[in-house]
This record gives structure tokens, C-alpha cells and sequence, in this order.
């Protein structure tokens, strides 16, 4: 078996137990989507999801993957030490009862005997929707299946990174709309698309409830010429069914990221929308 040359600190760390000082191992505050494996061998040991913050300096697992680490009494007699169970090396200690978490264990380990690899990322696709007031869109499409992240933001205007004071003064053009990345595994842009025709009232121009102003019309930002036909066919099913829909069709312009205040508002203020409420449409 080929194993990593090791510097001189590693060596400490994985083949002499040492012990990195503590808040100083890249992966102390490390939150990617991914595996954790042996620095010396490379077998896996550690998924992300069962990675958190015990705030004691070191990574910290409650879980292993299975068979992955060996356990034994460390020479002090009193820890319980854990090493690689391929290899061998050297990976920190683990204590129990401390009531982190719901499996009150936790692997203290060394970002020095790790390496990581990280998870492949899924393929995302994006859609943007405007219908008033962005908080409640973000707060409805935050909700749904296969919806990975929602932005609130601005777009459609002629001018460089605006703020929400400039927007609101109706000077910049810009109109308060969503960002959403999703998954198009797990929902498309035809399910999103009817969502943000039922969270608000396509029907009402220059405004949603009492919300009234250019910045809070209905418009739909198609990015492509299938999400321009997707919102096409949605908005002729429901002119069939008597709905005088006045939302834009707009090519997708630049789009800015509004100030964090605004961003899941709801979720980090309380309550819910006052002037979105999900209807049946379609």
C-alpha cells in the first residue's frame, strides 16, 4: 500500500499522535458538501452532513463512516484515541455524553491527519420572477421542493448596483424580483413558474395589494426561449379561464443582490406575507 509523504508536522500529528494547536486546522470552521478521508492513505472517514461546531478548536463528527476508525485506550489511559482504521494513522480522540448532539458523540480530530473531497455538484438551472414586494416570493419559493437557494434582488433597470432607497425613489427602473436556483431534478421551471402565477395576482398592474409603484409589477425574466414559452402557454391557460393577466415577458437583464436585511426576511423576522397568499390557478 502507497502512502503520502509526509511533512514534518503531519508526521507529528498522524504517526507520533501529536495534537495541531487548537483553531488553527483548515477545517475547523469548513462547511462544504463532501468526504473527509485519511490524510496518510486516503480511505474515507468522515462525511460532511455529520460535521458540526463544538467551538473546541477541531473538527468535530458525531458520526464515522462505518468501519472507517479504530478506537483504542490512549496512552494516557483515560481518552479513548481514534485512528484510521486502513492505515492507522493518527486522527484526534472521541468523547461521549456531552449532549452536542442527538448522538452525544463527538470526534475530535485533527484537520492535519485529513484531507477533502468534495461532493459533485448537481446541475442547477434559474428562473426570476417579479410579483410585488420580494419578501413574500422569496418566502413561497424558499418553501418548494427542489428550490436549493431564493435571492431577493433587483433587475430591469439602467443603473449600477442599486440600492433600495434608489429603486424605491423609481429613478433607476428597476422592479424588486426573485433569483432561484433549483434543481431541475427535483422540480422544473414549468412547477415554478405556476407557483409565482398563484403567490400573486398576475391581474394587478403597477403593484401587488397596497404595495403600488413601477418597482412591484409582475414581470417574468425568461433567461432562455424555453422559459419564455413555458410562461407563454401559462399565461394563455389563464387568459382561457378569465384571468386579465398583465405580467411582462422580459429577456433577463443583470440582476443585484439587495441589501441582507431584505433576505429571508420573513423567516428572520417572523410572521408571514401581507400581500402574497397562495391561489389555485392552474
Amino acid at each position: 500500500m502507497k502512502y503520502k509523504t509526509l511533512s514534518p508536522m503531519e508526521k507529528y500529528v498522524i504517526i507520533d499522535k501529536g495534537t495541531e494547536a487548537p483553531f488553527s486546522g483548515i477545517y475547523e470552521k469548513f462547511d462544504k458538501k463532501g468526504t473527509y478521508v485519511c490524510k496518510q492513505c486516503g480511505a474515507e472517514l468522515y462525511r460532511s452532513e455529520d460535521k458540526f461546531d463544538a467551538h473546541c478548536g477541531w473538527p468535530s463528527f458525531d458520526d464515522e463512516i462505518p468501519g472507517a476508525v479504530r478506537k483504542a485506550t490512549d496512552a494516557d489511559g483515560r481518552r479513548t484515541e481514534i485512528m484510521c482504521a486502513n492505515c492507522g494513522a493518527h486522527l484526534g480522540h472521541v468523547f461521549l455524553g456531552e449532549g452536542f448532539t442527538a448522538k452525544n458523540t463527538r470526534h475530535c480530530v485533527n484537520s492535519i491527519s485529513l484531507d477533502f473531497k468534495a461532493a459533485e455538484q448537481a446541475k442547477t438551472e434559474t428562473a426570476v420572477f417579479a410579483g410585488g414586494c420580494f419578501w413574500g416570493v422569496e418566502y413561497y419559493m424558499e418553501k418548494e421542493k427542489g428550490v436549493i437557494s431564493v435571492e431577493s434582488g433587483y433587475t430591469g433597470g439602467h443603473t449600477q448596483n442599486p440600492s433600495y432607497e434608489a429603486v424605491c425613489s423609481g429613478t433607476t427602473g428597476h422592479i424588486e424580483a426573485v433569483k432561484i436556483t433549483y434543481d431541475p431534478s427535483k422540480t422544473s421551471y414549468e412547477k415554478l413558474a405556476k407557483l409565482f402565477f398563484e403567490i400573486h395576482d398576475p391581474t394587478q398592474a403597477n403593484g401587488q395589494g397596497p404595495d403600488i409603484g413601477y418597482q412591484y409589477q409582475s414581470a417574468v425574466f425568461y433567461k432562455n426561449d424555453e422559459q419564455k414559452k413555458v410562461t407563454e402557454k401559462l399565461i394563455s391557460q389563464l387568459k382561457e379561464k378569465g384571468f386579465h393577466v398583465v405580467t411582462r415577458l422580459i429577456p433577463a437583464k443583470t440582476f443585484w443582490k439587495a441589501e441582507d436585511y431584505h433576505q429571508n426576511y420573513y423567516d428572520n423576522k417572523g410572521g408571514t406575507p401581507y400581500c402574497h397568499a397562495r391561489k389555485k390557478r392552474f
